[in-house]
């Protein structure tokens, strides 16, 4: 596969896994009393939902410095920004 495609495939993971964790964080926060004037919240009884966000957060962090090493990775152009610039104008001249 090539390196292209795989930073699309990373930039794609790293979406879903913070898609995933924004969700998660806001389905399994704990509920906070808004005003002095409101009942106390129900306590929820999930004992793994201080770990799951450590572990949700640390995949997003691995994601993320996959994808800077597959751009690390990238070949660099040869001639700098006026030359691909040219190179870029040459081919819609071309299409």
């Amino acid at each position: 596969m090539d390196i292209i495609s795989q930073l699309q495939e990373q930039v794609d993971l790293i979406a879903s896994l913070a898609f995933n964790t924004i969700g998660t964080l806001q389905r399994d926060a704990p509920p906070v009393r808004l005003s002095p004037e409101y009942p106390e919240p129900p306590a929820n009884p999930s004992d793994d939902f201080a770990e799951q966000p450590k572990l949700m957060s640390s995949a997003l962090v691995k994601a993320a410095k996959q994808f800077d090493a597959l751009v690390a990775a990238l070949p660099l152009a040869e001639g700098g920004e006026e030359v691909q610039l040219k190179r870029i104008a040459e081919l819609q001249r071309k299409n």
